[in-house]
């Protein structure tokens, strides 16, 4: 199958919600909108600063000065980035990324356009930045882009920040005290490095790692790889088993597994995608990893190694960015932390790749990876032990026919994490139970009519218990279905288009509860349903 469909050029254009969809795709539609709930704020003075306002033509990257607001001090409940989009002509799916001082604050796509033009809103909760956010900081912001005859398609954004002041009541958010990035960060064969240098008085340190599968190649689509000599577009050795590892100073430090995320033109069907797009599509979540256990012996004061690579990558072939940001939170009644590393547990890294021949080709694929580590800190107070304890595992099965003509996944992806930190008093555990899945099967009949239907999940179930007593949790489950098809090679007005997409989005904890759906048919929105 084609991975990934070139624009289209197809007109698109905001319009109210209606039941009445048309029998086909027309020249106006939806604009894009997701499920997912806004960021919630507190009632108390709010400033706004502009990040970055531009048109994104090509790949050179907009560059200005972030200064922070004066009048609403430098110690907040809640900062919010927005991020307006407007693009109209035609264009492919772009990917993109917004940094202050070097932080990467936002990793992005963008919709696929029409000629009338469309519109597309992000928010998201930065206020674990903060600590970058205080003082002027240079900004970089890039959605790389073509634009020519063909591709007239002019990216057009607004990004802003929004403080929300603790006064009264509303206290300060309790955020990291540094927010770091590697020092000459570079590609080192299939590996991102740099060096990082904390504080000597850090008493917990969490990477998080923008892990994005680049456009265009078959990285994007990594988990549809096949292993020699199975007949297929994207080859990879160890099919498509893929890992975000993280180092320090050599030594595996993190384990997880990425999420599959689907871009606005994928799976060879953009009419998948006008209105609803894929789970995370708009706004990627970082990988985090608790590097604490490792603390003791970066508090020396001197630069580290710190690196991050995806296993299962061809040797020798990109198709994958991991930026780092890093959190350390200090010790404020200390000025060095002292400890050490004592336990460092890498289960063996299992799984295989079985191809099988026939009518239907068949790969099936699955892996299985556990990585313990545990570190102590003579903290102001008390000796503190960290154990981080994650496991890994992945199930596929990836059908074909000779040409690709008809191509079907079914996958899932399990992350499971522990973290439980010991002092003084019963221990505090933190579990993570992240699921992902994929299914799916395009198929192009004899008239070269493509069909795709594909299903995606995104699960999490996370956990705070102290002394076998459920502190606080959280329970996510947004899942995206969709179903529609075009004939291929044929003039606008004759791709005879239909599709309908479906996206719940629910979110649980204590005392909260949002549960969003929308539906679309032919690219109306045929339903916006809350039942919480």
């Amino acid at each position: 199958m084609a991975l990934c469909a070139a624009a289209t050029g197809l007109a698109l254009s905001a319009g109210p919600a209606t039941a009445a969809a048309p029998t086909e795709f027309g020249t106006t539609w939806h604009d894009p909108i997701t499920a997912g709930p806004p960021v919630a704020t507190p009632r108390t003075t709010s400033c706004t600063v502009t990040v970055a306002e531009t048109e994104f033509r090509d790949y050179t990257p907009y560059k200005s000065t972030y200064a922070p607001p004066g009048r609403c001090g430098d110690r907040w409940n809640k900062v919010v980035l927005k991020l307006d989009g407007a693009v109209a002509g035609r264009q492919f799916d772009r990917l993109g990324y917004l940094r202050i001082g070097g932080v990467e604050v936002l990793r992005t796509s963008t919709p696929e356009p029409s000629p009338k033009g469309i519109t597309w809103h992000v928010e998201k909760d930065v206020t674990r930045y903060a600590a970058a956010l205080r003082t002027r900081q240079p900004v970089e912001m890039l959605i790389g882009n073509l634009v020519n005859e063909t591709y007239t398609g002019v990216i057009k954004v607004k990004a802003t920040l929004t403080f929300y002041k603790a006064e009264g009541r509303v206290k300060p958010a309790a955020t990291p005290d540094r927010v770091l990035t590697l020092d000459g960060a570079r590609a080192a064969g299939t590996a991102y490095e740099g060096a990082l240098t904390v504080p000597r008085n850090s008493e917990r340190v969490v990477a998080e790692v923008y892990a994005t599968g680049s456009g265009g190649g078959c990285e994007e689509f990594w988990y549809l790889a096949v292993p020699e000599p199975a007949p297929y577009s994207c080859k990879a050795k160890d099919g498509p088993t893929r890992e975000v590892r993280v180092s320090v100073d050599g030594k595996l430090a993190g384990i997880a597994a990425p999420y599959p995320t689907v871009w606005t033109g994928g799976w060879s069907n953009p009419f998948l995608w006008y209105v609803i797009p894929g789970p995370r599509a708009f706004d990627v979540r970082p990988v985090e990893y608790d590097l604490t256990p490792f603390a003791g012996q970066l508090n020396d004061g001197k630069p580290h190694r710190i690196s991050v690579a995806v296993a299962g990558v061809p040797e020798g072939q990109s198709g994958w960015d991991t930026p780092v940001n890093v959190l350390v939170w200090q010790d404020a009644k200390a000025s060095v932390v002292t400890g050490a590393l004592t336990r460092h547990q890498d289960g063996t890294a299992r799984g295989g790749v079985d191809y099988q021949p026939g009518t239907r080709h068949r790969v099936s694929a699955d892996a299985d990876h556990a990585l313990t580590v545990s570190g102590y800190l003579n903290t102001s107070h008390g000796r503190v032990t960290t154990t981080v304890s994650r496991r890994l595992a992945a199930t596929s099965l990836h059908r074909w026919k000779d040409r690709e003509t008809a191509d079907g996944l079914r996958a899932r992806w399990t992350d499971d994490e522990t973290v439980t930190v010991a002092g003084r008093g019963p221990a505090t555990v933190n579990t993570a139970h992240r699921v992902y899945s994929m299914e799916g099967v395009t198929t192009i009949a004899p008239d070269d009519r493509l069909d795709t239907v594909l299903t995606m999940g995104d699960q999490a179930d996370l956990r705070t218990t102290r002394a076998g007593k459920q502190l606080t949790w959280s329970r996510l489950d947004d899942t995206y279905t969709g179903n529609a098809s075009y004939i291929q090679n044929v003039p606008r007005e004759r791709r005879h288009a239909v599709g309908v997409s479906r996206e719940r989005y629910r979110l649980l904890g204590p005392g909260a509860c949002y549960d969003r759906t929308l539906a679309t048919a032919q690219g109306e929105l045929t339903e916006d349903s809350r039942r919480c």
